[in-house]
């Protein structure tokens, strides 16, 4: 019987490497790391942070899906949605004649039109139980690209579920990640999770715990983001924390102690043993990408930072959330969003919107800080790069130390 379920590729990886290399190489991202991260020309000084661009986990997901093009060169390829969020990626999927379906609640719907002898491509988010089980049933192929750290986000979430926790996930509870997330707490009987935004949704979790938040009040601000049949009153007697990857790792760590010491008020330090859970399932790379930020803005002089990755890019968003608490900051999705003086960029903390600006580089003397999310591919860094000097009539070859 012909294999159908594919996790570690196809085993065509020499064969695609040169195509990738092709696709999203940048010998301008090469210069900038041979300068040191640190380069200038003429009144320019430009800044990229160590730490930026493609994860370990996105390379893999692309890698995977060129192989399945080579694989199965006469078959229809489909992707269960964006394979990462970047509009750049997923344009070159499509020119390789791979469909990216729309989203739908209703897994018939979604994949109604899905075959035996189809292909389909799970993205790095992964899909929540129900689809994968619709998927099995209509037996095609199926090529999973779930990213290692949200597994491990699954691994804790199932064993939450089989110890009578209820999930809380850090997340956009209609993120593709944290749907899926959300569907593992469900695998065993009563398992229940509810998603929580940011600290002000987790306050009003932590004011029902100790009693100042009635269940109706959860269930009218948070009902939408909750597990059918949500019960407050049952299903936050004991919790384990788990989130969406791609958050801001600061604001994880602070959730975590807002409802550490919920519990602890209600139920006292003995209680709080066992009735409260959590780990660190923040994924490296989103951390080591927060990190470099934070240092490439302490080491300061910075009079505007750039950041590129698409608009709905979780990980991209917190980059430009922590960079625009301390100066000028354009979220980016590409090159094409500059535009002679002005630049389209989405403000910091709106969703879904872009605006431009005009006159957004200081004249004279600037040095621009730069970073992009882990869904970002280096020819799109190095375009932006590119872009940014031809305002001030620079090349790449004018780039020397800083």
């Amino acid at each position: 019987m012909s294999q159908t379920y594919f996790q570690k590729g196809v085993n065509l990886k020499a064969v695609v490497r040169p195509l990738l290399a092709q696709s999203y190489h940048s010998r301008v991202v090469d210069r900038l790391k041979e300068l040191s991260y640190r380069a200038r020309a003429g009144e320019m000084t430009l800044k990229l942070a160590r730490e930026f661009g493609f994860c370990y986990g996105v390379d893999r997901a692309v890698e995977y899906a060129y192989e399945t093009r080579e694989k199965f060169p006469d078959r229809r390829i489909f992707l269960s949605g964006e394979i990462i969020h970047n509009p750049e990626v997923n344009g070159r999927l499509e020119g390789l004649g791979i469909r990216i379906l729309p989203e739908d609640r209703d897994p018939a719907t979604r994949y109604a039109e899905i075959a035996a002898e189809d292909v389909v491509i799970l993205p790095a988010f992964g899909v929540p139980v129900g689809e994968m089980e619709f998927l099995r049933g209509r037996g095609c192929v199926l090529v999973d690209t779930t990213c290692g750290s949200v597994l491990n986000v699954w691994k804790n979430v199932h064993q939450y579920g089989r110890d009578g926790f209820t999930a809380v996930i850090h997340g956009k509870h209609y993120h593709e990640e944290t749907k899926a997330t959300a569907s593992q707490a469900l695998t065993h009987d009563g398992g229940h999770y509810l998603c929580v935004r940011d600290q002000e949704e987790a306050e009003i979790v932590c004011g029902f715990i100790r009693g100042t938040v009635s269940a109706d009040a959860i269930l009218e601000r948070l009902g939408h983001a909750a597990s059918p049949g949500f019960d407050p009153t049952r299903d936050l007697e004991r919790v384990g924390l788990a989130n969406q990857t791609t958050m801001l790792m600061s604001e994880s760590l602070e959730i975590q102690e807002m409802l550490r010491q919920a519990m602890r008020d209600r139920h006292g330090e003995e209680g709080l043993r066992t009735r409260f859970r959590a780990f660190d399932t923040i994924c490296s790379a989103t951390q080591d990408r927060q990190d470099a930020v934070q240092r490439l803005l302490e080491e300061g002089g910075l009079d505007v930072m750039v950041v590129i990755g698409g608009y709905n890019s979780s990980n991209t968003q917190a980059l430009a959330r922590i960079c625009a608490e301390r100066l000028p900051t354009y979220h980016i999705s590409g090159a094409d969003q500059l535009q002679g003086t002005s630049i389209r960029h989405r403000p910091v903390g709106i969703h879904g919107h872009e605006t431009e600006s005009s006159d957004w580089l200081p004249a004279g003397k600037v040095t621009v800080g730069l970073t992009a999310g882990a869904s970002t591919p280096n020819n799109v860094v190095g375009e932006v790069v590119e872009k940014t000097l031809a305002l001030r009539g620079r090349t790449v070859e004018e780039l020397g130390p800083a």
